[in-house]
């Protein structure tokens, strides 16, 4: 039988969830501290801790932007092409890694140098990113990361791992990654804008090879920063319940 407090943070999180924030972020931290304190294998927890990996979208410019008002913050960042990796912490410790197919991978990612082993906190930490070789053409960077992943042996000297979402939070997306970089994982570099019509200048401007040259790109993807907003899109029917698109070719 659930506890009076675990359903008031069910009911928080709902209303949260559907863009109705009835409490602070502060506020729902420590009552989930309380909980973890209280009963920390309660239903809560199993069910938040399930380690899955998200589709990202992929589509037109126009497709993304529509329903947006013109002044949403919007975050551009690098479509790295490697393998997609979801990671889990416990406590701290590196507990496993999953591919875009769900295959555990753990005992591989774990000898990738930039991929921490022990992180500064406490309990369940979800981290999402790709695993990538710098230098190399995109074809050739996810060939690579995905031959190190289906090899019985193998060292991971020559691959990296960029970090760019905390799966399991309710910090935004600029929040999340300086959260992210703060506990020693690579993040990608990013360009803010206000406008959704500089959206489609930046495009251009990786078509030119101006724009993220320093990795093995085929694509940019487009991200909404407000939290807020990313869960409004994500509980949308509208036809674009999806707050990051990656824009191809």
């Amino acid at each position: 039988m659930k506890s009076y407090l675990e359903e008031r943070i069910e009911w928080y999180d709902y209303n949260y969830r559907n863009g109705n924030a009835l409490i602070s972020d502060k506020q729902f931290d420590q009552l989930e501290k309380n909980l973890l304190r209280i009963d920390p294998n309660c239903d809560y927890f199993s069910k938040k801790n399930d380690l899955v990996l998200p589709s990202l979208e992929k589509g037109s410019i126009d497709q993304f932007l529509e329903g947006l008002l013109p002044d949403t913050r919007l975050l551009i960042e690098p479509k790295i092409d490697g393998c997609a990796i979801a990671l889990q912490y416990r406590n701290g410790t590196l507990e496993k890694g999953i591919s875009r197919k769900g295959n555990d991978v753990t005992s591989k990612i774990a000898k990738v140098k930039d991929i921490p082993k022990q992180l500064p906190i406490k309990g369940v930490f979800q981290v999402r990113g790709e695993l990538y070789s710098p230098k190399q053409t995109p074809n050739f960077s996810q060939r690579i990361a995905s031959g190190f992943l289906r090899a019985h042996e193998g060292f991971g000297e020559s691959l990296s791992f960029c970090s760019f979402q905390i799966l399991n939070s309710r910090l935004n997306q600029h929040e999340s990654k300086t959260h992210l970089s703060k506990l020693g994982f690579s993040t990608p570099k990013d360009i803010s804008c206000n406008f959704t019509s500089q959206v489609k200048v930046f495009r251009k401007q990786w078509l030119e090879g101006n724009l993220f040259k320093e990795y093995p790109t085929d694509g940019i993807v487009v991200k909404i920063n407000s939290r807020k907003l990313q869960l409004i899109r994500e509980k949308s029917n509208l036809g674009y319940c999806y707050w990051q698109m990656a824009i191809k070719y």
